[in-house]
């Protein structure tokens, strides 16, 4: 890792410097070093779940009401005063890694200040995404909030005790919202609800914020068991479930009578703007949204042609949305009897593909990796993810699965998700990034959607390298799902910015795309949720293959994969556009 770092910054000081500003090069380096290790330590006690995620307990007590006026104006300073402070370098006096720092952090400066002009906390919660959904995660004692000493189930109350006031300041900005025309779609608020509902319960006990006290770990003194228990059965009964219920209530008898029944953020104040801005966001590219849009439809019109002659090579005679019904009904798909089998399958295709993936990774994570079940509170509602893990190895990466109904769980697809959220896809690209302890923290710890949603989506593409997609059906299934991200380019603007209604968006999937109506339902009323962040994928997995392709072409047999998944993965998530710029100069440097 090391070494590479080296060719690196060998490669940008032959650009960018000669031997004479060596010592302006070391003075503006450690200068950019110290503004990125302030920014890291600044902000974490503003953003004290991310500390928690990456094992620092030093906020675990801490429960920011990010979504409140106050929280984003200390925000806006703190973005701002980095952003004169980055300026203040000079980027051609750096060299090696510091220059990719500087160019991801400046622009991570301006795209969140940029952020911060809208009204987006105006809308703080859907069924994806959501505190509603973090906190009872976070309570559980499965998730990032550890539970191994008696301060950290203190900790954590601190957190309870604080969410009745996150609450109310959601349903006040909610209010606001209605007033101003800001509110979500009606239909995504149907969802909610009974997540809501599930974390109602009249016995504490019953609750999953009860898991915690229902066994301790040895570490916890017996004497103190009975008052922590005490406390949490409390605060589950006077604060947790209260919350919960009010927030519910006001849904459903407020709430909802205001909201839109119109898909697009464009048809709320400001929407057009917001969605070129989260388009840019979630992309890191000045992609228009016209020009994503067109690039939708030709990546369709492609991976349909591809899927047609898979269809052919199968024998069957019906078109291609007979062929999905097909798959979607024929119980040859559907194996399982009981949810184990499920998991099982999964971590059978991890062994399988095993012995190839040394031969195209020489970079692998320490990190442990798990696969589980999604927990019954948010199964229904949930899709397959990847939970990364800690930085320390101490909490393993995690595959979650929902398995609502083993005996209709289909097996047409599996390998390409595997691939996808769990080796080689996001396990190794977040673990490879938060073990690089030469990155500065805010790479290590960063999150690019493109790049990591696009790597993701590009292991998809490595099935048959893996021994993966032998059997027709399993690719159909690969194919299917890039055009699932290929499809996302067009429903996506195509709902928020071309007046495009989620029927017209769930027909056009169901036209092309072999998921279930129910699967693709789902998946629409994401997009609803959550405006542009399902571009990234498909827009980051084009960049990799076009650069795939051009180190082919232009190293010859000096091309080596596995050097470049290395070359890939070792600097961690960056802005596509400072990405390709560390590939050209990686291929220039082995040429």
């Amino acid at each position: 890792m090391k070494r590479t770092l080296l060719t690196l910054s060998v490669i940008f000081s032959i650009i960018s410097c000669s031997p004479k500003k060596e010592a302006t090069s070391d003075s503006s380096n450690a200068a950019l070093d110290s503004l990125l290790t302030n920014y890291y330590e600044e902000r974490l006690p503003l953003f004290p779940l991310e500390a928690t995620g990456i094992n620092d307990p030093r906020y675990n007590n801490i429960l920011a009401i990010d979504i409140s006026d106050s929280y984003r104006e200390k925000l806006s300073g703190f973005y701002s005063k980095y952003f004169e402070q980055v300026n203040a370098i000079d980027r051609a006096k750096l060299t090696g890694q510091a220059i990719l720092s500087y160019d991801v952090f400046k622009r991570e400066m301006e795209m969140q200040i940029e952020g911060l002009k809208f009204h987006d906390n105006l809308m703080p919660l859907n069924q994806f995404w959501s505190m509603y959904l973090t906190f009872p995660q976070l309570g559980s004692g499965a998730g990032n909030q550890p539970f191994k000493t008696t301060k950290d189930y203190q900790d954590f109350l601190q957190r309870i005790h604080t969410f009745p006031a996150y609450t109310d300041t959601a349903i006040s900005n909610m209010r606001r919202g209605m007033a101003m025309g800001i509110v979500p779609p009606k239909v995504l608020m149907e969802r909610v609800l009974p997540q809501l509902q599930g974390i109602i319960v009249k016995d504490p006990m019953t609750s999953i914020f009860a898991d915690p006290i229902k066994k301790f770990p040895d570490s916890v003194n017996v004497a103190e068991r009975e008052k922590l228990k005490a406390d949490y059965l409390k605060a589950i009964s006077e604060e947790i479930v209260p919350a919960y219920q009010k927030m519910h209530d006001f849904i459903k008898n407020e709430y909802m009578l205001k909201c839109r029944l119109t898909a697009g953020i464009s048809d709320t104040p400001g929407g057009k703007e917001l969605y070129a801005y989260l388009a840019k966001f979630w992309t890191t590219t000045d992609l228009t949204p016209d020009q994503i849009y067109e690039i939708g439809q030709k990546e369709v019109a492609r991976l349909r042609a591809e899927m047609e002659k898979i269809k052919e090579s199968t024998g069957f005679k019906g078109s291609l949305r007979e062929f999905f019904t097909f798959i979607h009904t024929n119980k040859q798909f559907m194996p399982f009897k009981q949810d184990s089998d499920v998991i099982n399958a999964y971590r059978a295709i991890g062994v399988k593909m095993e012995p190839q993936l040394k031969q195209l990774f020489n970079l692998v994570p320490k990190a442990r990796f798990e696969i589980r079940q999604t927990e019954a509170f948010r199964e229904a509602s949930s899709s397959a993810e990847y939970n990364q893990a800690s930085p320390d190895g101490s909490r393993p990466g995690v595959f979650y699965v929902p398995v609502l109904d083993p005996t209709k769980f289909n097996v047409v697809g599996m390998e390409d998700l595997f691939l996808h959220e769990a080796i080689p896809g996001h396990h190794y690209q977040t673990s490879i990034q938060q073990e690089n302890e030469d990155l500065p923290k805010f790479r290590r710890f960063g999150w690019y959607g493109a790049y990591g949603e696009g790597w993701a989506l590009y292991t998809e593409s490595l099935g048959k390298e893996l021994g993966l997609y032998t059997d027709p059906y399993q690719y159909f299934g690969a194919l299917s799902e890039e055009m699932h991200r290929a499809l996302r380019l067009v429903v996506d603007v195509g709902m928020h910015m071309k007046g495009m209604t989620r029927e017209q968006a769930i027909e056009l999937s169901l036209e092309n795309d072999a998921e279930s109506e129910a699967d693709i339902t789902v998946e629409i009323e994401r997009y609803m949720a959550i405006p542009g962040q399902a571009l990234a994928y498909k827009i980051g997995q084009m960049k990799i293959l076009e650069l795939r392709a051009r180190a082919e072409k232009e190293m010859g047999s000096k091309f080596n994969i596995a050097a470049f998944h290395d070359e890939v993965l070792r600097d961690g998530c960056l802005p596509l556009d400072v990405f390709e710029k560390k590939m050209v100069a990686w291929m220039s440097s082995v040429k």
